[in-house]
């Protein structure tokens, strides 16, 4: 499905996104969640999330801030999801930084069904089982483009790697995407915005890989329109807010300055 079309959808039938993310970013990834067009959830305790995700149409799963009361929750959130058909997103922030988050990770890899996987290179190629420098959650080194094969086919879903270039696998086939702007990689949680936006996505198109590269070239393109209105990165934020909530209203147009190219596997 095509990116205008399911902004259009999201538009029109104003999905409900049930988020259990970290308390860091929590705000921004609501926001943005918001200003696709979707409605967002925070609900992470134990005794409500199975009900919760009940009414959503994507759950995404975003382990950034972890404990074991946050791990029971998403164990419990995801295998509902599962029951329910209720797409799964998840995001395996700082795999591969410790030895509890890289098992927990593998964890919820093992006991629930998503949809797609989205992090960054490090972390990506941490649960593809190759090298890679993870330090706190900032990934120093892993190649985007082999990790997201390689995890695509090892964990049967559609993986995205963000980085200056985004990739995206389904396993068999690989997609770049080269929209976005330098600036955001200095906001801290920029990678829970762009996850935050495959939820949206997911709950309108699914997680095929065409659909996960489609969100992160939208993503990218608002960060392109906002940057030239910021002064930095401390402006540059709000910026973001208002050009998704600006691209995802009136997406006519829009496919042409999607840059998703597929690559050679």
């Amino acid at each position: 499905m095509r990116a205008e079309e399911i902004l259009r959808r999201i538009g029109e039938e104003k999905p409900l996104v049930h988020h259990l993310t970290n308390y860091v970013t929590v705000n921004l990834v609501a926001n943005v969640t918001l200003c696709t067009g979707a409605l967002p959830v925070m609900a992470h305790a134990v005794e409500e999330v199975e009900e919760m995700v009940a009414s959503a149409s994507a759950l995404v799963i975003n382990m950034g801030t972890l404990d074991p009361q946050w791990i029971e929750a998403m164990l419990r959130a995801g295998k509902e999801a599962n029951r329910r058909g209720v797409p799964v997103v998840f995001d395996p922030v700082g795999a591969g930084a410790t030895s509890f988050r890289s098992r927990m990770a593998h964890r919820l890899l093992s006991e629930v069904e998503m949809a797609a996987v989205c992090g960054n290179a490090g972390e990506i190629a941490t649960l593809a089982g190759l090298e890679a420098e993870v330090r706190g959650v900032e990934s120093l080194s892993g190649d985007a483009k082999e990790a997201v094969r390689g995890a695509a086919r090892a964990l049967g879903t559609t993986v995205a790697a963000t980085g200056p270039t985004d990739y995206v696998s389904d396993g068999g086939r690989v997609f770049a995407v080269s929209n976005g702007h330098p600036l955001m990689g200095r906001v801290v949680g920029s990678g829970c915005a762009s996850t935050a936006v495959i939820g949206c996505f997911a709950a309108a198109g699914g997680g095929d890989a065409e659909t996960i590269a489609g969100a992160l070239a939208f993503f990218g393109l608002a960060g392109e329109a906002a940057a030239p209105l910021a002064d930095g990165p401390g402006t540059f934020e709000p910026r973001l807010l208002d050009a998704i909530a600006s691209l995802a209203g009136n997406p006519e147009g829009l496919e042409g300055r999607l840059r998703v190219e597929e690559v050679s596997a």
